[in-house]
């Protein structure tokens, strides 16, 4: 008699990192801090970055890629070398 394998265990998918929904509410409640968005930088880990760009949530008019920089609702993005995205409110 042959012994009976065992299923192969599913994969499950990470744990969702921080969505567009995160940064846009980041960047609402920046601004109505009085800042601009010229004083805002989007760090994000090399994940979320890859993320943004494919969230069917986001708009086709609220990201773009001019020059070479990434933005998102206008704020510049830089990704990689943080271990956790967040919006740098450019404050000291």
């Amino acid at each position: 008699m042959t012994p009976l394998k065992a299923p192969a265990p599913t994969p499950t998918k990470p744990a969702p990192t921080l969505r567009s929904a995160d940064f846009r509410n980041a960047i609402v409640k920046a601004q109505a801090d009085g800042l601009g968005v010229n004083a805002l930088t989007l760090r994000l880990t090399l994940r979320d970055e890859s993320e943004l760009k494919r969230d069917p949530t986001v708009k086709v008019e609220e990201i773009s890629f001019k020059g070479g920089v990434m933005r998102f609702l206008g704020v510049k993005v830089v990704s990689g070398g943080v271990a956790v995205s967040s919006l740098d409110r450019g404050e000291a």
